[in-house]
């Protein structure tokens, strides 16, 4: 089994950003960890700043894994197309949240995402990630 991790903006300062909201270890850590817990998965990780970039991601990854993990951070509230690559693909998406993004500001409350994702998991911190790679299993 193949899974894409595809994380957006600003989650590659995990570990140092906002530790109160999104903890302290760093996405590298955590993967590695993830990658140890599931040897018989074959992870992939994948993170922009440049919602070009995840949509390119998506397509590479989206007719050729099993599924896909996204992250898309605060492009899930402003990007229409991030959310029509999504529904472009054929890999299941799921949506995924490190903070609880509806007991923060009103617009996290909106996602373009969402509509076409296999499912959606926030507020978990870095273990929503591990609750999606087992929704594949």
């Amino acid at each position: 089994m193949k899974i894409a991790i595809i994380n957006g903006p600003n989650l590659n300062l995990l570990g140092t950003r906002e530790t109160s909201i999104y903890g302290k270890q760093s996405f590298q850590e955590y993967f590695s960890e993830l990658q140890f817990k599931f040897t018989e998965i074959e992870l992939t990780y994948f993170q922009s700043n440049i919602e070009g970039e995840l949509i390119d991601k998506l397509h590479e990854y989206g007719f050729a894994y099993d599924g896909i993990i996204l992250n898309a951070a605060a492009y899930t509230h402003t990007s229409v197309g991030i959310g029509d690559a999504v529904k472009a693909i054929e890999s299941p998406v799921v949506e995924v949240h490190i903070s609880n993004t509806f007991d923060r500001e009103s617009y996290r409350h909106i996602s373009y995402v969402s509509p076409a994702a296999k499912g959606i998991i926030v507020g978990f911190g870095l273990a929503s990630y591990e609750l999606a790679v087992q929704s594949f299993l």
